[in-house]
């Protein structure tokens, strides 16, 4: 096991979730903390991966990577639509969309939260102390 890479992987997680939740706590354009969340998610369940040492898989499609790793950590049918909601922010958010609109505050906080209970959920089952990453 790589204790070491997960963390490498979570702390970067850590980055961009606290940026996600300070955005979010200045009114901050939602599509910028939706994208920040995005990556969050993606770190936390690529930090499985690297904690086995497994290759990491070069997509930012969040049900392929849980795919990977659905024998560490389960979702229900509500989570893996948020999934599916995070995915679409990196797709839509993070390049100009003719007639995009922002997501809704709602729904990112909706996000923002599923995203902090997972930090603590991963941290929990790989045994890091999220005070050593933060």
């Amino acid at each position: 096991m790589n204790e070491q890479a997960a963390k490498e992987w979570l702390t970067k997680a850590w980055h961009h979730l606290s940026g996600a939740k300070i955005l979010y706590s200045v009114n901050h354009y939602t599509d910028v903390t939706a994208v920040e969340l995005h990556y969050a998610v993606e770190k936390m369940l690529k930090s499985f991966l690297a904690y086995e040492n497994k290759k990491i898989p070069k997509t930012h499609e969040l049900l392929d990577i849980y795919a990977k790793i659905q024998d560490k950590i389960d979702f229900n049918s509500d989570e893996k639509e948020l999934l599916i909601t995070i995915t679409e922010y990196h797709i839509e958010e993070s390049y100009p969309v003719i007639d995009n609109r922002l997501p809704p505050k709602e729904e990112v906080k909706e996000v923002l939260v599923f995203s902090e209970e997972l930090f603590d959920k991963v941290c929990n089952i790989l045994d890091i102390d999220k005070g050593e990453l933060v």
